[in-house]
């Protein structure tokens, strides 16, 4: 039986969770055998304390919207969220700020940490640095280099996000899952062979490739271009929003 596996995402008042910060919003979608499946969480919470201008611009949750939403305190809710995580893989776009958040909500209220639920975390912030040294790795870079469409995203939310980035997380995972032959694969499937034609160089070219160094200054040149870079939109085309 494989594990479950949720998408999960959280918004906040800020950043600092050991500085009196607090959850707002938690979502978490659930995947079994890269499938989706309907067994989703998804919560407004109240954080008892005001909202700062800054975060309301980015999520648009305000304390009177959260209220307007009957919004429960963390307290009413924590139980379910750790009851729903329990023992699953969690995939979470730099997990260390949503695990510092929810450790923090479940110490409050006398919880298990996400460790001792069982829980296994994937970062898929740690696996884009990895696969695409040098390059941004946001979730809307990420989106627009795997031709995921973001165009609803119009604030940041804990939902879209969570949908967002099991596209996104499916797409990084795709050849390694192919690899490994897939679950959906019959075992009689033909295979058919591939023919490689070889191609000779000239001898007298000579190939010199750019040094790890060299990339990672011409990356950081064309980020320094932002839009007005020509080279870094047709790497994109068809995917730049």
């Amino acid at each position: 039986m494989s594990r479950r596996q949720i998408i999960l995402d959280t918004e906040t008042t800020g950043l600092y969770a050991e500085g009196g910060d607090r959850l707002v919003e938690f979502a978490g979608l659930e995947m079994i055998n890269r499938q989706m499946t309907n067994n989703n969480l998804h919560l407004y919470v109240h954080p008892e304390r005001d909202m700062p201008e800054e975060a309301a611009r980015v999520h648009g949750l305000t304390i009177e919207v959260l209220e307007e939403k009957n919004a429960p305190p963390f307290a009413e809710v924590g139980r379910q969220i750790a009851d729903f995580i329990r023992d699953a893989e969690l995939i979470i776009h730099n997990a260390k700020f949503d695990v510092g958040f929810l450790n923090m909500e479940f110490r409050r209220m006398g919880l298990p940490s996400i460790e001792e639920l069982g829980c296994t975390i994937t970062d898929t912030l740690a696996m884009a640095r990895e696969m695409f040294p040098g390059q941004k790795a946001s979730l809307d870079a990420l989106c627009n280099r795997l031709s995921v469409d973001r165009s609803k995203r119009v604030l940041h939310g804990a939902l879209i996000d969570c949908e967002l980035l099991g596209e996104v997380y499916l797409a990084m995972t795709r050849q390694q899952f192919d690899l490994m032959g897939g679950e959906e694969k019959e075992e009689d499937e033909e295979v058919k062979p591939v023919i490689i034609a070889e191609t000779k160089r000239p001898a007298h070219l000579k190939v010199i490739k750019a040094s790890a160094e060299e990339l990672a200054a011409h990356e950081q040149y064309l980020d320094g271009l932002g839009e007005a870079c020509l080279w870094r939109k047709a790497e994109t085309t068809g995917a730049e929003a």
